[in-house]
């Protein structure tokens, strides 16, 4: 299988807060830790030092202040980039984010269109404890008003950035842990996406579309690797998981004829099954076959001796592609 090296995800982000930071004075970053210490994974390492601390600003240990103070900061006109430590922290600010950020706009009537980004470190692969390595993008993806993004790579992650800062609405964007300091990844085919919130197609092929997003992206794209020339797969990484970009899915399903969902979320209720749902409604008769989903049953996530038995792995990609196309 043949590799790249490019920037790891974490060294992308800071590199693009930093051009976000100089070119827009209303721009600022509050979260816990992320100022004195750079953030537990180092993304906002230097900022502090080189934009002082009333705009990368260190916060209480409360998530739900940290998205309430960017709300009103919103509001006031700024643009706020917060960070949550790990994605299982993030129920505290639940409230701020669905019942305040998400419906700020409709309640003033589209007079007001308040920019606001919450970053949040996610997934596991890293030996996680309880609540650090858990996968809940779709808990926002299902809120009106709310934008969530899933990037799989530096460059996306920095596109992403760069786009959801000028939104004029909260996005959320969940940043695979195990990706922040990875540099060698599968290789994939450069075509860039058609828009800012489209998804990519990673890797061409004829036999069976792969959607997947975020960390294990990178496992579908070394189980495609491996499987071929026996087995064409086609890759599409989402980036975004609301808005979906359903388009470009049922464009490869209606060239491949099959479709895998690939996600490191639980599957019931997850990002999957609604791909799953919008393919049959408005793909079905492209389809040879069943629409197969391949995700972590419904359970907690669990310590981290036991990882391996609840993440998906390339095996059980490769295994799942052979029995689709057999």
């Amino acid at each position: 299988m043949s590799t790249v090296r490019s920037a790891g995800l974490a060294e992308a982000i800071n590199a693009t807060l930093t051009d976000l930071l100089e070119e827009d004075p209303r721009l600022l970053l509050l979260g816990e830790d992320i100022g004195r210490l750079g953030g537990v994974f180092r993304v906002t390492r230097g900022l502090r030092e080189r934009f002082g601390e009333h705009r990368v600003r260190d916060a209480l240990l409360a998530e739900s202040t940290i998205v309430g103070q960017a709300v009103g900061m919103a509001l006031s006109g700024l643009v706020p980039v917060c960070e949550i430590q790990f994605d299982g922290f993030t129920y505290p600010a639940v409230n701020q984010l669905v019942t305040q950020a998400a419906r700020i706009g409709g309640r003033w009537n589209g007079q007001v269109s308040p920019s606001l980004v919450v970053r949040i470190p996610t997934a596991g692969g890293f030996r996680g404890i309880e609540h650090h390595s858990e996968s809940n993008e779709a808990l926002f993806a299902r809120v009106p008003g709310i934008s969530v993004a899933c990037p799989s790579t530096g460059e996306d992650a920095a596109q992403i950035l760069r786009y959801a800062v000028t939104l004029g609405s909260p996005v959320v964007m969940y940043e695979p842990i195990r990706l922040y300091w990875r540099r060698d990844t599968p290789a994939r085919d450069p075509e860039p996406a058609r828009s800012p919130t489209a998804a990519r197609i990673v890797r061409r092929g004829t036999d069976l579309t792969v959607a997947t997003f975020g960390a294990i992206t990178l496992e579908v794209l070394e189980a495609a690797h491996a499987l071929a020339p026996e087995v064409d797969v086609e890759v599409v990484d989402l980036r975004w998981v609301a808005p979906l970009d359903m388009d470009t899915v049922l464009r490869s399903v209606a060239r491949t004829g099959r479709l895998l969902v690939v996600h490191e979320g639980s599957k019931d209720v997850g990002i999957g099954a609604e791909i799953a749902a919008s393919v049959a409604e408005r793909g079905f008769d492209a389809l040879r076959g069943p629409v197969h989903r391949l995700a972590p049953e419904r359970r907690a996530k669990p310590p981290a001796d036991f990882e391996s038995d609840y993440m998906i792995g390339v095996q059980e990609i490769k295994d799942e592609v052979l029995v689709m196309t057999k």
